[in-house]
């Protein structure tokens, strides 16, 4: 019989492969450092020249999230992020809403960052080799991307830390080589275009430019959640660690790299260079060379998201399904001893996403509302954690009014991104519910099962009795059939007649009633043998009713008119031998009678 692994069945931390403080950074930070290709776009698309100030406002929230997941991990220090929060502080129902969020959050950065990382590909192959991908092809490649990382993390978490942590490296540095040769562009070419863009007006224009650039610069903090997700995998000591770097990262170069786009690109052009500003930029400032390395760069700390999704994902399913909350056949590990069957769903799951979504940029729907949903249960999970696990020991506790600026940053990005698409709910709601859904049948399967038993039970019932109604029905019908009285009409007590008329008369009529009649003209008369023959075919044909009636008169049609009135038998059921050449009468006198032998 095969057996899964339960949360008892596991090893013991100590005889695992954990994860020291660059590797765990590297896993996590690939995905919050990747915010870089696209949130100073965003934020100075809406915010214009204040951008910088929208971009430090959500480096200071992030500090304030900093200390809320270090007091709520510092005192649970499992797996599941918000999910594990909520679970030990209130029901396992209101838990599973924060694990949904996040999983489709990371189902929407993997099937994202694949998808871009694939478009970033495609820029350097027409750039370098002059290839062009058609639509089909890209979404081609974005699956094989999305395979190769699922087959990376089966390998094992230990050996996936180290391609992250190239990548992380990698980007780093051209992050920092961006910064540098900008500011070499700077001082060649002067501030000029600084100081235009700064009288410039935001190229979207709207009553609330900072609200809405801060709405959606807390889109550059996504993957911060991520690190509290597999928090099991790192060393002792090592998760606050990831936080801080996180946060120095996000800190230093999401307005940086903000300022420098203000000196090196119009602000009126920088909606068009949405994707690829950083690339721009880079090209830009040190020539179409350092262009396509960025772009590569760009491909590569995509990928790394991708590979953050599947390991947080990993983390959090695992979690949830040694809690009841998915099914048990999940736990199943490979000989790397890592969960294969949680991967390959999630592949699953987000190449169907990928295909079914169609156009990939939907899914930012899906992403910002969920991830900034997850942000904003942290906060619950940690208010819970203070109020009703108060005795709980913890490395760090924040203050009161620590939750509430989190809060009140988590739903004015909410509330600014949805303002600023409200089609945003629509296509979120049309993945969150059918999600949701799912975990929800897992969580209550035992009042389904038996509401499932009731019904079944009473349509078994119902099914019973309308089977009794139906049964009876049919049997008063063939009751019905077979009452209709047969009449057969012999001159003598020849045994093989009256048999060849039983025959027929079961042969093709459906009755169990069938009266032989003979006419005399006297008793006396009645041939000798004809009661015998008749008992003898009754006990031959058990299941006939035969009866014998003995008549006075003269066959005729008169007379069998009168017969079939008074015995109530239409004249078709009556029968007859062949008349021989004797016989008055015609055939087509006796009112329809039926020749049977």
């Amino acid at each position: 019989m095969q057996t899964y692994k339960s949360s008892l069945d596991v090893e013991p931390k100590e005889s695992k492969k954990r994860l020291g403080e660059w590797a765990a950074t590297a896993i996590c930070g690939n995905d919050i450092t990747s915010s870089c290709l696209y949130v100073s776009a965003l934020s100075l698309a809406w915010a214009g020249p204040k951008a910088p100030i929208c971009l430090l406002m959500v480096a200071g929230v992030l500090w304030l999230f900093r200390g809320i997941y270090h007091e709520v991990v510092g005192a649970l220090p499992l797996n599941g992020g918000a999910y594990n929060a909520l679970l030990n502080t209130t029901l396992k129902r209101n838990a599973s809403i924060a694990a949904c969020l996040t999983i489709l959050s990371y189902l929407a950065t993997a099937v994202i960052s694949a998808h871009e990382a694939t478009g970033y590909g495609h820029f350097v192959l027409h750039r370098v080799f002059h290839l062009t991908l058609d639509h089909a092809e890209q979404i081609g490649i974005t699956i094989f991307l999305l395979l190769v990382f699922a087959l990376l993390v089966i390998r094992g978490i230990k050996e996936s830390s180290h391609v992250a942590l190239g990548i992380f490296i990698f980007h780093i540095s051209s992050l920092t080589l961006l910064l540098l040769t900008g500011a070499w562009w700077i001082y060649q070419n002067g501030p000029t275009l600084f100081f235009e863009n700064l009288a410039s007006s935001p190229p979207e224009p709207s009553d609330f430019p900072i609200f809405l650039g801060f709405a959606v610069a807390m889109l550059g903090i996504s993957g911060f959640e991520s690190s509290a997700n597999f928090v099991e995998e790192q060393k002792e000591g090592v998760f606050p660690k990831t936080l801080r770097n996180m946060w120095l990262a996000v800190s230093v170069f999401n307005p940086l790299m903000c300022v420098l786009a203000l000196a090196l690109v119009p602000l009126a052009s920088i909606p068009t260079y949405e994707k690829e500003l950083l690339a721009h930029m880079a090209s830009v400032s040190a020539g179409s060379w350092f262009g396509v390395l960025f772009s590569i760069n760009a491909a590569m700390v995509l990928m790394g998201a991708v590979l953050t999704s599947y390991v947080g994902v990993t983390g959090l399913v695992h979690r949830m399904t040694i809690d009841r909350c998915l099914p048990q056949l999940l736990l199943k590990t490979s000989k790397y001893g890592t969960h294969y069957r949680i991967i390959l769903l999630f592949f699953i799951l987000a190449s169907l996403l990928l295909v079914v979504a169609g156009e990939v940029h939907v899914l930012a729907g899906v992403y910002t509302i969920s991830f900034l949903s997850v942000m904003a249960l942290f906060v619950v999970g940690n208010v819970l954690l203070k109020v009703k696990r108060s005795r709980l020991p913890r490395e760090k506790q924040v203050t009161w009014i620590t939750l509430v600026l989190a809060m009140i940053a988590v739903l004015c990005g909410i509330v600014g991104n949805v303002y600023k698409d409200i089609e945003y709910v629509q296509i979120f709601a049309l993945y969150f519910i059918p999600t949701l859904l799912i975990v929800m049948i897992m969580l209550y399967r035992i009042p389904i099962l038996r509401i499932g038993i009731y019904s079944l039970r009473a349509i078994n019932e119902y099914i019973r009795s309308v089977s009794r109604k139906l049964t009876q029905r049919m049997e008063d019908k063939i009751e019905e059939i077979n009452s209709q009285v047969v009449v057969f009409f012999t001159r003598g007590d020849n045994i093989a007649n009256l048999n060849d008329a039983m025959l027929y008369v079961r042969d093709n009529e459906p009755t169990d009633r069938i009266k032989v009649v003979t006419v005399v003209e006297d008793e006396k008369k009645v041939p000798p043998n004809l009661h015998n023959d008749i008992k003898f075919l009754d006990q031959a044909y058990p299941e006939i009713d035969i009866e014998l009636i003995i008549e006075e008169g003269s066959f005729g049609p008169t007379y069998l008119m009168d017969f079939s009135r008074r015995h109530n038998i239409p004249l078709n059921f009556i029968f007859i031998g062949s008349p021989g050449d004797r016989f008055p009468h015609s055939l087509s006198d006796l009112g329809g009678v039926r020749v049977i032998i």
